[in-house]
């Protein structure tokens, strides 16, 4: 086994093509200017208080929007919106992202997906930079959840959806 770093990062990638994740869109803004970035990098972090994470390449345009806002939500896909996850992973830029799929705002001003699985909105808690980014730390202060759960997964460098296995006995 070798473990250079070039090694190690190569390795790396290849084992989370392995790690199923399911699609976020994280978004922010202020009513006048939004931002929104597709990502797999969100996790749950505590229940008491409601809080979660989200990690943002330092590199990408998103990772200043994040940086300078106080708030950002935290949209859950559903299987039919592999369109709306490329607009927001690159396919599309700036405003251009908000004009694929249905949006709405918060009272702040912070766009959330109308008709996601979840939405998250949270209140900035905290971030800390690590390697190449920055892991930023959401208070939950309100969430909108729809009635089906059909989550849009990624793996593989590929979409993928989630099936139901029958209980072992």
């Amino acid at each position: 086994m070798v473990n250079d770093k070039e090694h190690l990062q190569s390795a790396m990638k290849e084992a989370m093509r392995r790690l199923a994740g399911s699609v976020c869109v994280v978004s922010t803004g202020d009513g006048e200017t939004k931002h929104a970035m597709s990502a797999t990098a969100v996790t749950s972090l505590s229940m008491d208080p409601p809080s979660l994470l989200v990690c943002v390449n330092r590199a990408v345009p998103f990772h200043d929007a994040m940086s300078g806002g106080e708030q950002f939500c935290i949209n859950i896909l559903n299987a039919e919106q592999t369109e709306l996850s490329a607009a927001c992973g690159g396919k599309l830029q700036g405003d251009a992202r908000f004009g694929v799929g249905r949006w709405g705002a918060s009272e702040d001003g912070v766009p959330y997906i109308e008709d996601g699985l979840a939405s998250l909105l949270c209140d900035k808690d905290g971030q800390f930079e690590y390697g190449t980014h920055t892991i930023f730390i959401g208070k939950v202060s309100e969430i909108r959840v729809a009635e089906t759960v059909n989550p849009l997964l990624y793996v593989d460098g590929g979409y993928a959806t989630a099936s139901p296995l029958d209980a072992v006995a």
